[in-house]
């Protein structure tokens, strides 16, 4: 770690009922630094019994969360992103060691985080509850209130940011909340104990448990007393969780995989589409859920698209995370690391390698991986179909605009989609074909938080963002009142 890095704690706690812990049964996990994978610090290893004390902590502070106005709620919101902002630096920094996030994109995750809270904030002050009126005879009207404790399970790509994303919601919505973090990166988490301290949050009301997925993720989803389940990760894990949630009936909202189309046309502004495509698939080390790893592109732009994309991935600058110019630094974990190497090695057996695929040759330990670009890769193709969550383009050509919807609906996930053409008109019309929750035309992923977020397919199930997010994290009542005398049907001719 650099000097100007703030240290790390040795050991990260579970955080329950506003005081750190340990793990009951006094076990650790190692964390280790994917620039080295060398261990760092340690983190207790939940599992059944500390997830059971925190979700006893919060279900005794919901009753008093539950009750408090909307209004003390966002200004609450509003407090914890100040507290946010002021720890920017840290969160940085800390954020790029624990994840391999360029220093200079983890910059950008406490701005994130902070506009979840303030948004959120917005949401519940300004969210008006539906009146219906039939006629003169009757009025309904609806009320929410909020569900209870909700289990949220984030993964361990810009963790922090993600977090935000989940407990925003649920605190604006009066839930209280149990966070089960990524094993592979609880470093950031570690500063929510004092952000939300510092905010003025009541102990019980926000609760962190560590560990593997497995054992502290698996206590979670079946803990009776959690009755809402929001989930951020793999498309496996998100089915094991919902069939365990099915056992109780629980509320589950699911963002799952991805394996995103670009559809590029000829008469697209081609360094533009460029420029998106690299970001697009290349930045956050290529571990995000919307990257547009695969690259439709029109035939006769095909070839010259191809070389310019193989140009840009190579000299895309892989570094260690801590240094502002490195673009693309190492991967999460060293398992996950093998795991893109594998699809690495079938993609140079399924399709044609134009760009990157080893480690640079100044990098001789650590997860770095240069920037890939596999070229004619076929629609059965393993790269066309599976996500591989690193950086790694698949490009295939089309010809005309049934086959770039065909070739872009033919894999099992359907999170996000992109396509780049000067004709608006053929741009809607693609928007409108291609199965997925998230189209951007002419633009990369710039998101606006009031629309739902969530895909079709193995790509997710539910959608959070604004409004929607708040009704997941509450439950909603009709209440009928007459207005006048009111019919009166009479069965068995009574007085």
């Amino acid at each position: 770690m650099s000097t100007t890095t703030p240290l790390p704690p040795s050991v990260i706690g579970h955080w329950i009922g506003g005081e750190t812990a340990g793990a009951a049964d006094g076990r650790t996990l190692d964390v280790t630094d994917p620039a080295s994978n060398r261990p760092y610090a340690k983190v207790a290893r939940g599992g059944p019994t500390d997830v059971a004390r925190a979700v006893d902590a919060a279900r005794t502070a919901f009753p008093a969360w539950a009750a408090t106005a909307h209004h003390e709620r966002a200004r609450l919101l509003h407090r914890i992103a100040d507290a946010v902002e002021e720890r920017h630096d840290r969160l940085a920094a800390y954020e790029s060691y624990d994840c391999g996030l360029p220093i200079g994109q983890a910059w950008g995750q406490a701005r994130r985080a902070a506009e979840n809270f303030r948004h959120f904030a917005g949401v519940i002050t300004a969210l008006g509850e539906e009146a219906f009126r039939q006629g003169e005879e009757q009025l309904s009207y609806v009320v929410r209130s909020p569900a209870g404790v909700a289990g949220l399970i984030t993964p361990w790509n810009t963790p922090f940011m993600l977090q935000s994303w989940k407990l925003a919601p649920a605190l604006a919505a009066g839930c209280t909340i149990v966070l089960k973090p990524a094993e592979w990166t609880p470093l950031s988490a570690s500063l929510w104990p004092d952000i939300l301290t510092t905010a003025g949050v009541p102990a019980g009301v926000a609760n962190i448990v560590h560990g593997p997925g497995t054992e502290a993720g698996q206590a979670l989803v079946d803990h009776p007393g959690a009755p809402l389940l929001s989930f951020t990760g793999s498309t496996t894990t998100g089915r094991h969780i919902l069939r365990s949630c099915a056992d109780h009936l629980k509320a589950a909202s699911m963002e799952l995989g991805g394996k995103s189309p670009v559809v590029v046309f000829a008469d697209a502004d081609r360094a533009a589409a460029l420029d998106a495509v690299v970001f697009g698939v290349f930045s956050l080390n290529g571990e995000r859920c919307t990257a547009g790893s695969r690259v439709l592109v029109q035939r006769p732009l095909y070839e010259e698209f191809t070389r310019r994309l193989a140009d840009r991935a190579a000299g895309v600058r892989v570094g260690p995370p801590s240094e502002p110019a490195t673009e693309v630094g190492p991967l999460v974990h060293a398992d996950h690391y093998r795991r893109v190497l594998e699809y690495v090695r079938t993609g140079r057996e399924e399709a044609r390698l134009v760009a990157g695929g080893e480690r640079p040759a100044h990098l001789p330990e650590g997860n770095y991986l240069q920037p890939v670009v596999l070229a004619d890769v076929p629609r059965d193709a393993r790269v066309f179909q599976e996500e591989i969550f690193g950086p790694v383009a698949a490009v295939t050509p089309f010809d005309d605009e049934d086959e770039a919807v065909d070739l872009a609906n033919a894999t099992p996930y359907g999170l996000a989609a992109y396509v780049w053409t000067s004709d608006l008109r053929r741009g809607h019309r693609i928007a409108h074909a291609v199965d997925s929750g998230l189209v951007w035309i002419n633009s990369h992923n710039v998101r606006d938080l009031r629309t739902p977020f969530g895909g079709t397919k193995a790509s997710g199930v539910g959608r959070e963002g604004g409004a929607r997010s708040i009704d997941f994290y509450t439950e909603s009542k009709a209440v009928h009142v007459a207005l006048g005398e009111p019919r009166r049907p009479r069965l068995g001719g009574g007085p």
